[in-house]
């Protein structure tokens, strides 16, 4: 029988729930597992951590909005990680990690030999928090690191973090999706960003909503699309003081950069469709106000990532 999914949400776990999670895991019968925003006692979730330690066929795990609720809970989660073999993509998002938590976690992370994708938005990180997770995006020619990162509303992250970040980001040889929504960025650290978009040979997805950017960012993301060879399909600037104008020349212009793209298209968006079970749940901070997908207006920088799932493909190849 092939992996199944177990997908609950809001929940309060019963500790019959939690052993029968638990034997899935143990019996590699779940390659999915997301208990986002459940309740359960500080010893099942211990419990929940053993399974996840032990399964082979887990390969996404939803920890969304305060599962991880705790130091003992993200000391229970470190150790997990550091004997689970087959993870790839782990979703922290509304976990209050702080930057304690960070430390905690970041030995497992740094040496899980398969996790490609990260959820860290709204965990109340801060520069120390983000000088590890930059460790998380080795350079080119070093090991490989994480394709889809999310830091979304982590607003302790100061000027020097997020100029940090964009280094880090600018020399990742893996890098694809970097969500940076909601966290008061501003022009300074956008035009930072967009000259590591323009270094990086792989970021394709930049999403930029409620970041206070303004048009002068906008121009200087118009001028790299239309004058320097970039990987970048999709700009997020939705919720910014930025003209529809600017966002429409900016869209049109990765528009036709994607469809030169798709004559030859690479591997991450070529093979078999992946399944809808493992599409990933990300939190965003606010709710947004347009629809993701729609094709009337400039949405091409209104696009949320949709990358993940295809990442989870392409590792299995």
């Amino acid at each position: 029988m092939l992996p199944a999914s177990i997908q609950i949400t809001g929940e309060l776990l019963s500790a019959a729930e939690v052993q029968d999670i638990c034997e899935s895991l143990k019996e590699d019968g779940v390659r999915l597992l997301s208990v986002r925003g459940c309740q359960l006692s500080d010893r099942d979730f211990g419990r929940v951590c053993g399974g996840v330690a032990e399964s082979r066929s887990l390969a996404q795990l939803n920890l969304n909005l305060g599962v991880v609720s705790g130091i003992g809970r993200t000391r229970h989660l470190a150790d997990a990680l550091r004997t689970n073999r087959s993870l790839q993509t782990l979703f922290l998002h509304g976990s209050p990690l702080l930057d304690a938590g960070l430390v905690a976690l970041n030995p497992a992370l740094a040496t899980h030999p398969a996790l490609v994708c990260l959820d860290l938005g709204d965990c109340m990180l801060g520069d120390e928090a983000l000088a590890l997770i930059c460790g998380l995006l080795p350079p080119d020619g070093a090991k490989s690191g994480l394709r889809e990162l999310t830091l979304s509303a982590n607003p302790g992250i100061s000027s020097k973090g997020w100029a940090r970040l964009a280094i880090a980001a600018a020399h990742s040889s893996q890098l694809r999706v970097l969500n940076l929504d909601y966290n008061p960025l501003g022009d300074r650290i956008a035009g930072m960003l967009a000259v590591a978009v323009a270094s990086s040979r792989t970021l394709e997805v930049l999403d930029l909503e409620g970041t206070g950017l303004t048009n002068q960012s906008a121009q200087v993301f118009l001028d790299m699309v239309e004058n320097f060879p970039t990987s970048l399909r999709v700009l997020v600037l939705a919720e910014n003081d930025i003209s529809p104008e600017l966002q429409q020349q900016i869209g049109d212009l990765l528009s036709e950069g994607e469809d030169d793209d798709d004559r030859e298209a690479p591997p991450l968006l070529r093979g078999p469709a992946p399944s809808s079970a493992l599409q990933p749940i990300r939190d965003k901070h606010q709710p947004p106000t347009w629809l993701p997908h729609s094709n009337s207006g400039p949405q091409m920088v209104l696009l949320t990532s949709g990358l993940g799932e295809s990442l989870l493909a392409e590792t299995e190849l």
